[in-house]
């Protein structure tokens, strides 16, 4: 087990060695622990969950879509745990192992007061560099979603969204998130 005060610095394989379900991500070699998600975010995560999964049953998908908590190691510095991620039927056998290893296609994440600045900043900038395709936030103080596609190796704000708007997947067209239904 990692004695979590020794080091300044840590790597995957210091991350690796904490207890399962520890409240732990690895960003920019730095530990950074919170606590659980609040109510509301939970049930954001549950109904988006239900809102792509139901799309990629619709359409035969046998992509790879799981949330919170499962890892997602995109270098040496940097484990991730996003809310959700999906991984395309044809990348999911190389990169799905005990943990997911590289950049998933799609990566939403929730805001909460915690996390904002991670996901906004520092996560995002990783994700980017990695090659997430689509990046999207789901704001739930403001009510709003953001979806960046990646274009050029650069995020791009493809969408934003209202409570009462939807965000498009360009990813997976046909999915539109409708945001009154989140945020219901």
């Amino acid at each position: 087990m990692l004695n979590i005060e020794s080091k300044k610095k840590y790597t995957a394989d210091d991350y690796m060695m904490l207890e399962e379900g520890a409240p732990f991500q690895l960003i920019n070699y730095d530990l950074i622990t919170s606590p659980s998600p609040n109510s509301l975010h939970q049930v954001i995560s549950i109904r988006l969950s239900q809102l792509i999964l139901n799309f990629l049953d619709s359409i035969n998908d046998e992509g790879f879509l799981v949330c919170a908590p499962m890892d997602v190691k995109l270098d040496e510095g940097n484990v991730f745990q996003p809310d959700l991620l999906y991984i395309t039927k044809e990348r999911k056998e190389n990169i799905v192992k005990d943990i997911v290893e590289g950049a998933p296609d799609m990566v939403i994440e929730i805001l909460s007061p915690w996390n904002a600045y991670y996901d906004l900043r520092q996560k995002k900038n990783v994700y980017e560099k990695y090659g997430v395709k689509e990046y999207i936030i789901i704001d739930i103080i403001a009510l709003v979603g953001e979806l960046f596609t990646l274009t050029e190796g650069i995020y791009n704000l493809d969408q934003k969204a209202q409570k009462n708007e939807h965000l498009k997947s360009r990813l997976l067209p046909g999915l539109n998130i409708d945001l009154s239904k989140l945020f219901r």
